[in-house]
């Protein structure tokens, strides 16, 4: 639309308006459009996330030493978005929990060696919570909220420059979205129809403040308007949901049709992180937070594969069994292996 303000008697206001197109699928279509293989991979991967924090509080109770932002009850979006790119695409992860590593392939031993700052880990225990894993395609973890919103837009520029159709989705919470950061990255990816997909998790929390007194928006997601953008809100539980939106994202930008802004609505079960004592009943009402549990992604997920059959209840114990045992496996792991020497520091060290 040209806007022309060539008579200076009068004014002209034009008023953008947001176009909202709500696509309805049946959850029977969604569940035939997304094979099964993927679907029983992704309750492994929600179980084996939780099961990794579990294990993680249980050893901070014991003592250790370990830096952790719980994602209970949000295993969903990292698991379902990771679920939808190929090995060798690429994420930047931020600070809430391990389901995006998880979710991209690491192995819960060698991340959680990582974690206690062991050499077997996957940066020789150097990165500790900062760590990634280039051959998954994970860049790392950066130190600073919302700093790595516009690396990924340069990611996603070399990508373009170099001809491949790999794509990168940069994972953050709703405080980010209200960083300088990100709406420079996200203007600029749109001008160069950068291959990323921007998805944000929004848990109504930035530590201790609520997206209602900090975040203009109602929908973050329609923040990508002003940058001409795609975008998707979808509840942040239903893991079919975040598959099939992100598989339409990567599709789109494959196709060099440039980046998609995605937010799902989603809650943190646990405080910010072990020392955050106040969230449960504190900033945030006892109500609020038992109603989220009562929508817990993986038992929604769990109830849609039994009644379709997909999988039987044998399946899911030996399952939940299995997935507990490589836990306990992981932490003996981690737990028995040795510390970086101080030759092991010095190496693979610039200056």
């Amino acid at each position: 639309m040209k806007v022309s303000f060539h008579d200076e008697n009068q004014v002209e206001i034009y008023r953008i308006k947001e176009k909202i197109e709500k696509k309805k699928i049946s959850r029977q279509e969604l569940l035939k459009e997304i094979p099964q293989d993927k679907l029983v991979l992704m309750y492994q991967n929600m179980l084996r996330t939780r099961q990794f924090d579990e294990k993680i509080k249980s050893m901070l109770n014991k003592g250790h030493s370990i830096s952790e932002h719980s994602t209970l009850g949000q295993e969903a979006g990292p698991i379902g978005a990771c679920t939808a790119l190929n090995q060798d695409d690429y994420i930047l992860p931020y600070h809430r929990g391990w389901a995006w590593a998880i979710g991209k392939g690491m192995d819960p031993k060698y991340l959680l060696a990582e974690l206690l700052g062991k050499k077997t880990g996957y940066c020789q225990g150097k990165a500790g919570p900062h760590l990634g894993c280039y051959e998954l395609g994970i860049l790392g973890r950066s130190g600073v909220q919302s700093a790595h919103i516009p690396i990924g837009t340069g990611v996603g520029l070399g990508i373009k420059y170099s001809g491949e159709k790999k794509v990168c989705v940069v994972f953050f919470g709703d405080g980010s979205s209200n960083n300088g950061n990100f709406h420079e990255a996200l203007n600029m990816a749109s001008v160069w129809k950068v291959p990323v997909i921007y998805f944000c998790e929004n848990n109504s929390y930035a530590i201790f403040s609520s997206a209602k007194d900090t975040t203009s928006a109602q929908n973050i997601g329609s923040r990508s308007l002003g940058y001409d953008m795609e975008n998707y809100v979808i509840d942040g539980n239903d893991i079919l949901s975040i598959y099939y939106a992100t598989s339409k994202a990567v599709e789109r930008a494959r196709n060099g049709e440039g980046p998609t802004l995605i937010e799902t609505k989603t809650y943190r079960w646990d405080g910010h992180n072990p020392i955050d004592k106040i969230h449960y009943g504190g900033y945030r009402p006892k109500e609020e937070v038992d109603s989220w549990k009562e929508k817990c992604p993986i038992n929604r997920l769990e109830n849609e594969l039994l009644q379709e059959k997909i999988l039987s209840t044998e399946i899911i114990n030996k399952i939940k069994h299995d997935s507990e045992q490589e836990m306990d496996i992981a932490e003996e792991f981690a737990v028995n292996s040795e510390y970086p020497t101080k030759d092991d520091y010095l190496s693979n060290v610039f200056c």
